[in-house]
């Protein structure tokens, strides 16, 4: 069986892993920022960033002091030996744990008295996605830390479907010009479209665990990720809002079908530190990637 202790744990030590070490495709779209950048204030940005992304993998230090709160997007196998039950309440323990032993800095409160839980855990916290994934036989916990100042960049439209794919490119360079450096660009873009309301939402944050450079398996959708992806690099809002040719690592969006009377567009963005780390928890051992 997989047991309370192991999922804990893997949560402690992914948690560890997300805050403090880049994953490599996240570091070589900075690097091949850093290499095509032309302005020399935005070089020097990004040479910052991929110091600091070193120092902190070396020292297993946090990456930003900001270390967000996570979502956590768990998939049960359909094979698994597991007591599904027991998931919430392991993930919860083992991110309490977490936030003591790295530490994580605490960043749940209340949202009207505004009173830290100093744990990272609260009413509705932590956030838990899952899914079932069929035919497999372990345990599957990816965690993505969110900070605010990227969280906080978060813009929802229901659209009407007249508007189209014009209106929808319009919303989301609008949506990412507001932003400006508020989000520590250079950014992810993360898109969800279609769907509810929350489903959209929930898709534009998922969107970010996709790896760099990756497109959507849709024809149509893959094309507005890269028509974006190259607009929203023209705005000129560059490395930390300095300006410069990088606005943007890469736009990532997710669809569902939605009603026929309804165009929800959702975009989330997240900062150039797109920290995300997994692990798959079988019988008997734990992978971590």
């Amino acid at each position: 069986m997989i047991t309370r202790e192991s999922i804990t744990e893997a949560v402690s030590e992914v948690l560890k892993r997300a805050v403090s070490v880049l994953p490599e495709d996240v570091v070589s779209a900075l690097e091949k920022a850093y290499r095509e950048e032309g302005d020399v204030v935005a070089r020097t940005q990004l040479k910052a960033i991929l110091d600091n992304v070193k120092y902190a993998k070396e020292r297993s230090f946090p990456i930003c002091q900001d270390t967000g709160l996570p979502v956590f997007y768990v998939g049960i196998g359909s094979l698994a030996k597991i007591d599904a039950g027991i998931i919430e309440e392991a993930v919860t323990e083992g991110l309490r744990k977490a936030s003591l032993d790295i530490p994580l800095r605490s960043n749940a409160v209340h949202p009207l008295t505004r009173k830290n839980s100093g744990d990272n855990t609260g009413a509705g916290l932590p956030v838990i996605e899952t899914a079932i994934l069929k035919g497999k036989d372990f345990l599957e916990i990816t965690v993505l830390p969110k900070g605010a100042g990227s969280e906080n960049m978060s813009c929802f439209r229901m659209l009407k479907p007249s508007e189209g794919v014009k209106g929808l490119e319009k919303f989301v360079i609008e949506s990412v010009a507001a932003a400006g450096g508020n989000p520590c660009p250079p950014i992810i873009v993360g898109l969800g479209i279609g769907g509810t309301a929350d489903k959209a939402m929930a898709l534009s944050k998922k969107a970010l665990l996709r790896k760099i450079p990756s497109k959507n398996k849709d024809a149509l959708v893959a094309s507005l990720e890269r028509d974006l992806f190259e607009k929203i690099n023209l705005l000129g809002i560059g490395p930390m809002g300095l300006g410069g040719n990088t606005s943007a690592l890469a736009v990532h969006a997710e669809y569902a079908f939605c009603h026929t009377a309804s165009l929800p567009v959702a975009v989330n963005l997240q900062c150039w530190a797109n920290r995300r780390a997994s692990a798959k928890i079988f019988d008997k051992r734990t992978e971590y990637s």
